[in-house]
């Protein structure tokens, strides 16, 4: 359940890149996995590589994937604008 809790977190995460412009790496679903990749593997990380069970999981649990998926957002962002796409032109 915490990797559930972690997931879920990126994902709403995520929905505030529609206020950037889109230079993402994958465009926007480059930027919706490294979301996900990015509030897991910082869960995994802060919980000591243990999801926890259905019984240890607390509000908490879902606030942790939160760095992650601002990190994955913004190492998405930054691989992309490296690679030099260019920002949409509406």
């Amino acid at each position: 359940m915490g990797l559930l809790a972690w997931v879920t977190m990126g994902l709403a995460i995520w929905h505030f890149a529609i206020f950037l412009p889109d230079r993402f790496f994958g465009g926007i679903v480059g930027s919706f996995l490294f979301a996900l990749v990015g509030a897991a593997l910082f869960g995994l990380v802060i919980s000591g590589f243990t999801v926890p069970g259905n019984s240890e999981v607390t509000i908490l649990t879902a606030l942790e994937g939160i760095p992650g998926a601002l990190i994955g957002i913004g190492l998405a962002y930054l691989i992309g604008v490296r690679r030099g796409n260019p920002p949409l032109e509406l």
